[in-house]
């Protein structure tokens, strides 16, 4: 049986998920940007909170896991490389390392670019990985502590994973980045499709940050910065991928 996965919007644009395992009881939550939100679902749902999944060390990620550590006495899980700037961690993860929950896993992803220390969940059972500020919708984080090499391996590592997994990204970026995508990919007819529908799931109020990946590797432009068409648009054919992504994020920087 599949986990259930809750998105719950918190703050002004970041995203927590809660994930639930029916065969167990068991619950975690991936990032705590805020407390309140978190919660407020719990109470809603009737789940116990059992484990807290961090992704990276930025506060709008991490406020609020000493406050939801107090209230229920959840496992912390977080990145060895970030154990000096994230809260107190019962497991400190590295990538390839097996997170057992319920009657499912997780595979730990080291995925820096946007820090140094992000690392992504991905449950392949479930099909859900979850990336907070390294694959966004229709975008990226910004490269505040790592290089654009490093990101873009991090993109390929995400993008190695089955088209069908549901992308759960940190943030609703979704407007900015939609329209950078359609300012440097403007012929692209999947992208123009995607465009009209973002505006029917917005209008009901769906999750903005969760999207299948086939959709991303289809219509974000970072994760096309290999597609020789794109090189030829903007006049770099002889770059290699990792160039090419440099370009458009540096593009995005100033957009």
């Amino acid at each position: 049986m599949p986990l259930e996965m809750t998105a719950i919007p918190c703050l002004s644009d970041n995203y927590a998920y809660l994930l639930h395992d029916p065969a167990t009881g068991r619950t975690a939550v991936v990032d705590v940007p805020d407390v309140a939100p978190i919660h407020d679902v719990l109470d809603t749902l009737g789940y116990k909170l059992t484990d807290i999944f961090i992704t990276h060390h930025h506060e709008d990620h991490i406020g609020g896991v000493p406050r939801l550590v107090e209230d229920t006495g959840a496992t912390v899980w977080g990145a060895a490389a970030d154990a000096h700037r994230l809260p107190p961690l019962d497991h400190a993860l590295v990538e390839g390392d097996r997170v057992d929950f319920g009657s499912e896993h997780a595979l730990v992803i080291d995925v820096p670019g946007h820090t140094i220390g992000h690392i992504a969940f991905h449950f392949p059972e479930s099909g859900l990985a979850f990336t907070a500020d390294s694959l966004m919708v229709l975008g990226c984080g910004r490269l505040f502590e790592g290089t654009p090499d490093q990101m873009w391996a991090s993109l390929c590592k995400l993008m190695a994973l089955p088209d069908d997994t549901l992308i759960c990204s940190g943030h609703d970026y979704t407007g900015g980045n939609a329209a950078f995508a359609q300012h440097v990919d403007p012929d692209n007819p999947d992208l123009k499709a995607r465009l009209a529908q973002i505006e029917v799931d917005r209008a009901n109020k769906r999750p903005m940050a969760v999207v299948p990946l086939g959709l991303e590797k289809a219509t974000n432009p970072f994760l096309r910065a290999g597609a020789p068409y794109l090189k030829h648009k903007h006049g770099r054919d002889g770059s290699s991928d990792s160039e090419m992504f440099a370009f458009l994020r540096s593009q995005k920087d100033t957009f």
